[in-house]
């Protein structure tokens, strides 16, 4: 088996993604994306939930005033959700997927754990995926709080010189390090 990329040129490779992309159609941003799957899901179970408007901006409105916000752009979403960042997002997880499944599966993943994660945690893999999952959670759950994601304030942000970019890695970076030297505090 080939030996995994090294995070020089995984990183290279992010950066040019994420140029190729902010130059030929827009900033990356997912985390809004999740708000529009839970509109649809709300749709689907309710389908007052969004509606045709001739004064939004959009042609659409919602009774949520979340999805009403930005002249309805993200009640258009809902309505019409095969746009390019929807698709994206579905994309990141089948490429997700796929990649794992190229790299022998979740089994081969469950049997090579970090040394590290063994050492402070344990061998059960469900720790692992509640660890993530509740992760994931917090992270998307304080990017919409924040109005936007690691890969919008972040990677597209500081590539096209906004402050607001530089400001949020530095937050990043203020608290996942030392979130790191506690929750790693054992060393393999």
């Amino acid at each position: 088996m080939k030996a995994p990329l090294s995070w020089k040129t995984g990183g290279l490779l992010l950066g040019v993604v994420f140029f190729a992309a902010v130059l030929l159609v827009k900033p990356i941003g997912v985390s809004t994306q999740f708000v529009i799957l839970d509109g649809i899901l709300w749709d689907t179970v309710d389908s007052s939930v969004v509606t045709e408007s001739t004064e939004a901006k959009s042609g659409y409105t919602s009774s949520n005033a979340y999805l009403a916000k930005s002249g309805g752009s993200y009640a258009k979403s809902v309505e019409n959700p095969l746009n390019y960042s929807f698709v994206f997002v579905l994309a990141l997880m089948a490429g997700a997927a796929l990649s794992a499944r190229l790299r022998g599966g979740v089994e081969k993943a469950e049997k090579s754990m970090p040394a590290v994660w063994r050492v402070n945690f344990g061998d059960e893999p469900w720790k692992r995926y509640l660890a993530t999952f509740l992760a994931g959670f917090v992270v998307l759950y304080g990017a919409r709080l924040a109005g936007g994601c690691t890969s919008g304030h972040m990677m597209s942000g500081m590539m096209q010189t906004a402050v607001s970019g530089f400001i949020f890695a530095g937050g990043v970076f203020a608290a996942g390090i030392p979130t790191a030297l506690i929750l790693f505090r054992k060393e393999n």
